[in-house]
């Protein structure tokens, strides 16, 4: 739970080594209509812990652009982590973490959809 300590941004959390998977392929904007209208989901084991759509975003996918490009330069190719639909574990009372073997599974419409089986370290 890097990103509970001392507070701060999500990104602590999301960007160890190995965190992220993405691929093995990657959607290009010319392929989705909307992307402020996307549907997302996540599983754990089976059980749906996730379920949401880009149109709730905080912050929309042109703003964030806008945004970051002041600071950086963004490249094609570039990925930019935006969030997570409601049903965090870190944020459920009691909170919940993935535990080793525990199976993942998660999509967005129109993008597709992978899973992967939760290693703890050795």
């Amino acid at each position: 739970a890097f990103q509970a300590e001392r507070q701060g941004q999500w990104t602590k959390g999301k960007s160890c080594d190995t965190f992220g998977p993405i691929g093995p392929w990657l959607v290009t904007t010319d392929e989705i209509a909307d992307p402020q209208n996307l549907k997302m989901w996540l599983t754990v084991n089976g059980k749906t812990m996730q379920n949401g759509s880009t149109k709730t975003m905080v912050y929309g996918v042109k703003y964030l652009v806008s945004y970051l490009s002041q600071f950086m330069s963004l490249h094609p190719g570039d990925i930019i982590s935006t969030g997570t639909p409601p049903g965090v574990g870190l944020g459920m009372k009691p909170p919940v973490f993935l535990k080793a073997g525990d199976v993942v599974e998660l999509g967005i419409e129109g993008m597709g959809q992978q899973k992967q089986t939760f290693k703890a370290d050795e």
